[in-house]
């Protein structure tokens, strides 16, 4: 999803319980840094096309297994920061667990196993920044998956067993993304494919 720049002379600041509460009347999606709130703004369509390859490359895959894939409605909860984003998609294995920390209503996950981003010109530094900096907080994620919307581009976080992130790039149409967390390869020239540059 592209993003609007942090604009807190358009919103308050608010506690993360009443930004939940806020968020659930808004029309549309917003993102809670801590403290601040970012506007979701609508994507264009090679992040449309790159999003609709990748769902439809790894939901097959994953049918009769524990492990499934969401597209970018699902709110990902990260405990340490206290801030809740909309990852492009996300791979949950096992149950989804729900955070319930600031209210009954449980709309909003903590476990997600894989993310990915689909970078653009607007939203490169921060999904690639702060975005991936939080998200590396979160004990259940295994693979942060970052892919370029305007070359043939992918960057892969890992966690490694003593808790630290290596990094793994692939470019070419005959590469393979390996995304280790559910076994599973798929060529950059099917994930890719209908994009223009």
């Amino acid at each position: 999803m592209e993003i609007k720049e942090p604009a807190p002379k358009y919103y308050p600041k608010m506690s993360p319980s009443a930004f939940l509460q806020w968020e659930r009347t808004q029309d549309y999606k917003h993102e809670y840094v801590n403290g601040d709130i970012i506007a979701m703004a609508g994507a264009s369509a090679n992040h449309n096309t790159l999003l609709a390859n990748i769902i439809g490359s790894i939901q097959p895959f994953l049918k009769g297994k524990s492990c499934r894939i969401y597209p970018s409605d699902l709110r990902i909860f990260v405990k340490s920061k206290e801030s809740f984003f909309y990852p492009d998609a996300t791979i949950v294995c096992g149950e989804l667990e729900m955070t319930d920390e600031f209210d009954s209503v449980k709309d909003t996950v903590k476990n997600p196993s894989v993310i990915f981003e689909i970078l653009s010109p607007s939203t490169e530094n921060y999904d690639l920044g702060k975005k991936f900096f939080f998200y590396m907080q979160i004990e259940s994620l295994k693979e942060y998956i970052i892919i370029d919307s305007t070359q043939m581009h992918i960057r892969i976080g890992r966690r490694q067993p003593d808790n630290s992130w290596k990094y793994e790039e692939v470019s070419a149409k005959n590469e393979q993304l390996n995304i280790q967390t559910i076994q599973q390869q798929i060529l950059l020239n099917d994930i890719y494919d209908g994009i223009k540059f």
